[in-house]
C-alpha cells in the first residue's frame, strides 16, 4: 500500500511508556518525525526502532516554541502535517478518512480532529471531546506568538489555542475529520493533576491579559469569550459532558471523566481569584 503523503509530527519528553503505541498507529504515513526535548529515558531509542526521524529540541525561552520551531527549521517532506502527542493514537477509521482527503484537491487549508478520550482503559463513546486543528497545510497555517513567555505552566510548548491562517490565506476553509483520534490522557492521575495545575495557571493569566489569539471558527471564538471568566463554567462543562453529550451512557467512567473536566475549570477559576488585582 502506498504511504500517505502526510508528515506526522510527535512531540515528546520522557515518553517511553506511551510512544510505541503512538508510533505503531502511524505506520501508514510516509514520514514520522519525533521532536524530543532531551529525554533521559528510552524515548529516542523507541522512536528509532519505529524508523521515526528524531529531532532534538532545546528551547531558548523565546518564540517560536516547540511546534512552530519544528516547522520553521526542519526539512519536512510534505506540506500537509498531522500533530500528535505521545499519548494519542490514530485509528483505522481516521486513516481511511484522511486517505480520502489526501487524494483529493479540496479548498481547505486544514482540518479539525476530535480527541476521543480513554479513561482507565475504557474508550469513552460519549461525553466532551476536544476538537483541535492538528491536520493542516504548513504553508497556510501557523502558531501565533502570544504574550506568555513570563507565564509558568506551558514553557516550551504552545498553549491551549488553535493555530491560525497565515496572511493571504484568510479565505481558505477549515474542514472537519469525523473519525476521532484516541487520547490516553488519564493513565496517571497524579501526573494529570500536576500538569493541569500548571495549565490552569497559564490559562488564567492568558484570560486576564486577554492574550488568546482568535479561534479560526467564529462561533467557537464567541463561545469562549462568553464562558472563560464565568463562575458557571465548571457546572456547565459537567452538564454538557455528562448529560448533553450523553456521558452517563459510559457509566462510572463517563461520570469520572465529566467530573475531571469540571475539576479543571474549577482550577482555572481558583487561579483567576488568586491572581485578581495582581500582575500576571
Amino acid at each position: 500500500m502506498n504511504k500517505l503523503p502526510i508528515t506526522v509530527l510527535v512531540i515528546t519528553k520522557n515518553e517511553e511508556q506511551k510512544l510505541a503505541r503512538c508510533l505503531e498507529s502511524v505506520s501508514d504515513f510516509s514520514e514520522v518525525i519525533v521532536i524530543d526535548s532531551q529525554s533521559t529515558d528510552l524515548t529516542k531509542k523507541i522512536a528509532k526502532k519505529y524508523n521515526a526521524k528524531v529531532v532534538d529540541f532545546v528551547w531558548n525561552n523565546s518564540y517560536p516554541k516547540k511546534r512552530q520551531w519544528c516547522i520553521d527549521t526542519q526539512n519536512i517532506g510534505h506540506d500537509w502535517i498531522l500533530w500528535l502527542d505521545a499519548d494519542e493514537v490514530v485509528t483505522a477509521e481516521f486513516i481511511g478518512e484522511i486517505s480520502v482527503m489526501s487524494n483529493n484537491s479540496l479548498p481547505f487549508c486544514g482540518y479539525f480532529v476530535k480527541g476521543q478520550y480513554v479513561w482507565n482503559k475504557t474508550v469513552l463513546k460519549h461525553g466532551l471531546q476536544n476538537n483541535k486543528l492538528v491536520v493542516y497545510n504548513k504553508s497556510m497555517i501557523a502558531f501565533p506568538v502570544v504574550d506568555d513567555l513570563d507565564v509558568g505552566g506551558m514553557g516550551e510548548i504552545e498553549g491551549h489555542f488553535q493555530p491560525i491562517r497565515k496572511e493571504g490565506y484568510e479565505d481558505k476553509r477549515i474542514g472537519q475529520i469525523n473519525s476521532p483520534i484516541l487520547h490516553y490522557a488519564y493513565e496517571d492521575e497524579m501526573a494529570w493533576k500536576t500538569r493541569h495545575e500548571g495549565y490552569a495557571h497559564w490559562e488564567a493569566c492568558m484570560i486576564l491579559r486577554d492574550a488568546y489569539p482568535k479561534d479560526p471558527v467564529f462561533w467557537r471564538e464567541a463561545l469562549k469569550k462568553i464562558t472563560r471568566k464565568s463562575g458557571l463554567k465548571p457546572m456547565l462543562i459537567f452538564i454538557y459532558s455528562y448529560i448533553v453529550k450523553l456521558g452517563f451512557l459510559d457509566g462510572k467512567a463517563g461520570l469520572a471523566f465529566a467530573l475531571s473536566r469540571k475539576t479543571y475549570c474549577d482550577m482555572v477559576l481558583k487561579e483567576l481569584r488568586l491572581l485578581k488585582g495582581r500582575a500576571c
